[in-house]
C-alpha cells in the first residue's frame, strides 16, 4: 500500500478548519466520541459541503479516504 500523499494536517485545510496540532487535537476532543451508528460524513459537525466532501471522498476510495477513515477512528476514541 502506498503512503497517503496527505496529511491531518492537508484534511483539516482541505475542510477549511485550524489545522495546526492542537486545533485538530481540540477539534477531536470536542466532537468525540461519535457514536458507531453514525457515519462520519453525517457527524452534526460539519457543514453541507465539508459533509458531501467527506462523503464523495469515501465513495471513491479517493486520495483522501485513508485520512477520512483515521479521523473517524480518532472521533470515535479509537
Amino acid at each position: 500500500m502506498e503512503k497517503p500523499t496527505h496529511t491531518m494536517k492537508d484534511l483539516f485545510a482541505q475542510l477549511g478548519l485550524p489545522n495546526e496540532d492542537g486545533d485538530i487535537a481540540a477539534f477531536i476532543k470536542a466532537h468525540s466520541p461519535l457514536p458507531d451508528a453514525v457515519r462520519i460524513a453525517d457527524a452534526p459537525c460539519w457543514t453541507t459541503a465539508q459533509a458531501t466532501f467527506l462523503r464523495e471522498e469515501l465513495a471513491e476510495d479517493a486520495d483522501w479516504a485513508e485520512l477520512v477513515d483515521q479521523l473517524s477512528a480518532a472521533l470515535r476514541g479509537r
